[in-house]
């Protein structure tokens, strides 16, 4: 899995929930294992990224940990 939820997304780390929820549906729509010849990997990756960034505590705790992370 990605280390960086954001990257995953392919969105700033101050998109709004608008903008992360277009992401995730662009994203997931591309990757679905029953269209196209989608990548379970993928599409698994961006459902949890998605499930982070779309709620915002989590993304709180994640934008915190991240932050204590790169400061090492």
């Amino acid at each position: 899995m990605s280390s960086d939820h954001y990257k995953t997304l392919g969105i700033e780390k101050n998109s709004s929930q608008e903008t992360i929820k277009k992401a995730y549906r662009k994203l997931s729509l591309k990757y679905h294992p029953d269209k196209n010849n989608g990548d379970d990997t993928h599409f698994k990756e961006i459902n949890g990224s998605y499930e982070i960034l779309s709620d915002p505590e989590k993304r709180r705790i994640y934008d915190m940990q991240s932050r204590e992370w790169r400061a090492y």
